[in-house]
């Protein structure tokens, strides 16, 4: 791992250790050492355990007495928890406010373009993040943000072998609601995200 360079060091290591998660470095029940991490990024153990805490808030990390930080063991009715909440708050952002049809279609058309699956993730979760933040509610943007949602949508694919629902074909069709005025538009963006929690 490169040395962390730049600050704030907290959000570096989270980054790291959300990469590490996706990537398969830590699987559920390994130890994440803060020391060691804390040695690999040339940084204090102070960061590393900001970031653990911060990762725990996520239900990603548990820390146990005399043992230190583990990766949660995740089950599919946790994977279904953060999902029904998501579902719920992209449902009122459309409720509360039309989302800017050029900014999906440019979310829409860099979908089409991605190759390999953590790029359609990517493009996936900017196309629904512009969708709570046209919203306007700051709350509502700011809970949003704290479910991870890119991370547990990795986690998801990798773990539970959930559909790779960040494609193209799939938000295409909430787009087109979008761009028609469904007033159905909101309990279809609900259920599109409720199926990311479903296996094959």
């Amino acid at each position: 791992m490169k040395p962390v360079v730049r600050s704030p060091l907290r959000d570096q290591i989270r980054q790291t250790l959300l990469d590490g998660l996706i990537s398969g470095r830590w699987g559920p029940g390994d130890r994440v050492v803060e020391r060691q991490l804390a040695a690999e990024a040339g940084v204090s153990q102070a960061p590393v355990r900001e970031a653990l805490r911060e990762l725990a808030a996520l239900r990603l990390i548990e820390f146990s007495p005399n043992k230190g930080a583990r990766v949660r063991e995740l089950t599919q009715a946790d994977l279904r928890e953060v999902y029904v909440v998501r579902a719920g708050l992209e449902e009122t952002a459309v409720r509360l406010r039309r989302p800017p049809i050029a900014a999906l279609r440019t979310h829409l058309a860099r979908m089409h373009a991605a190759g390999p699956v953590a790029d359609q993730v990517r493009h996936g979760v900017a196309f629904h993040r512009e969708i709570v933040r046209a919203a306007g509610n700051e709350v509502l943007l700011s809970v949003w943000e704290s479910l991870g949602i890119e991370v547990w949508t990795h986690l998801s694919i990798r773990l539970f072998r959930t559909h790779a629902l960040e494609n193209a074909a799939d938000h295409a069709h909430l787009l087109a609601a979008f761009e028609r005025d469904d007033p159905g538009a909101g309990v279809l963006l609900r259920e599109h995200v409720l199926s990311y929690a479903e296996t094959p």
